[in-house]
């Protein structure tokens, strides 16, 4: 939740912008608040990206893409964007469906090849639907980056398979989980015939004329944008590398239907900031996309609306979620969106869209002074924290609230 604060606080001072009006004298007041919110929370580096419409009507890279190199992050620079990845792996099983190839209420006992079951709830299926919505009751406890995870809920192979199931029965409550989406992003790669990765790349970025991917070696190298754990003993930005490694060995020794979680399909998609507003943009027209003024559908208006409806309600962070799309009204109060967040190896994204209104933002940061997560959750659990601290969490709380009003007046 504190993540997403610092994120929308950004987000909402960027849509200040008035894109259909846009004045020179507005865009560089907007330009201001956005530098003092990554001035306030240290943002090493941070991309921004407005559509209207079927149209980015404003963009820009703020900060730096590499601390060592003091060098400048630039639109076309490359992205791991976490957890956003999701919603590709769920395009990409929702294109399933309507080939008919699977069936939303299947079983994925089917499709794995052994039971998968609650322990608990023996006689309770768990669904295609449940692992996409987070309502499997399965849980991360037992890992699910490593190659075959496939087999984590396997009794014959994983004798603490149980420690992955929560005491619910599946399909009645909500636990986000990346363990589903990596199963699904096998179980997509056995159903489709073509390794997850290549299956994604080639019949939805480039459908849509995105370049980006999950396979290092495939990507431009030069454009990755480093990465900043922020080490609040220290007061200093740690890189992460392994965000962009190569993987070569577990590459090359590829088991088809076993090692899909080197990609990550719950969090490995790696984009530009453009290249993800034109992937929203589908989203926001429900399936369908422009490469280059040409209409493209990707997956029908009726899957769509699946993938963006009301499944699991509330959350554990008050919001809805259908196929790795959320529905929330908390980022600007008052305000449908729909859209994820992304967050790992210090980035954070975000994306997400209103409707009704057709428009949306693109928000990447590569490291901020998550210090601030730590002062607030301290106020939370302590009133006796120090003035300074209370009033840097203020100070947070206040520049999101005068942005989100500054924001209103242009819906």
């Amino acid at each position: 939740m504190i993540m997403r604060k610092l994120i929308l606080s950004m987000a909402v001072a960027t849509m200040t912008i008035s894109a259909w009006s846009c004045t020179q004298s507005k865009e560089a007041k907007t330009e201001k608040d956005i530098e003092k919110v990554m001035q306030d929370n240290k943002v090493v580096g941070l991309a921004v990206a407005v559509v209207k419409d079927t149209n980015i009507v404003y963009s820009k890279a703020f900060g730096l893409k590499d601390i060592e190199k003091n060098e400048p992050l630039e639109l076309d620079d490359i992205f791991r964007i976490a957890s956003i990845s999701k919603s590709f792996t769920a395009t990409g099983i929702m294109q399933m469906v309507e080939q008919g190839k699977i069936k939303l209420e299947e079983d994925v006992s089917e499709l794995v090849g052994y039971p998968i079951r609650n322990p608990k709830y023996p006689d309770t299926p768990i669904t295609v639907r449940m692992l996409l919505s987070h309502t499997s009751s399965i849980n991360d406890s037992e890992g699910y980056y490593q190659p075959g995870v496939i087999n984590i809920l396997n009794p014959a192979v994983n004798e603490t398979y149980a420690n992955a199931y929560n005491d619910y029965e599946p399909g009645t409550s909500y636990e986000y989980c990346n363990l589903n989406f990596n199963m699904m992003g096998t179980i997509l790669e056995k159903v489709s015939g073509e390794r997850f990765d290549k299956y994604i790349v080639n019949h939805i970025l480039k459908p849509i004329g995105v370049e980006g991917g999950y396979e290092v070696a495939t990507l431009d190298s030069t454009k990755f944008v480093t990465l900043y754990e922020y080490d609040a003993v220290n007061d200093k930005f740690i890189p992460s590398p392994e965000a962009y490694a190569p993987r070569r060995d577990q590459i090359a020794n590829y088991e088809f239907g076993f090692s899909t979680p080197v990609f990550s399909p719950t969090g490995g998609m790696k984009l530009t900031p453009i290249g993800l507003a034109k992937v929203m943009m589908m989203h926001m027209h429900k399936g369908l996309a422009y490469n280059n003024g040409q209409p493209v559908r990707v997956i029908e208006e009726s899957s769509a609306e699946i993938m963006q409806s009301r499944i699991a309600y509330p959350t554990d962070e008050g919001d809805a979620y259908g196929f790795a799309i959320r529905t929330t009204e908390q980022l600007i109060d008052g305000v449908l969106m729909k859209g994820h967040t992304g967050g790992a190896y210090g980035v954070l994204t975000a994306m997400f869209w209103q409707p009704d209104e057709n428009w949306g933002l693109i928000i990447m940061t590569n490291g901020c002074n998550m210090g601030i997560q730590s002062i607030m959750e301290v106020l939370n659990e302590n009133p006796e924290a120090d003035r300074e601290s209370k009033n840097i969490a203020g100070d947070l709380v206040k520049a999101e609230e005068h942005f989100a009003d500054e924001l209103k007046a242009f819906l």
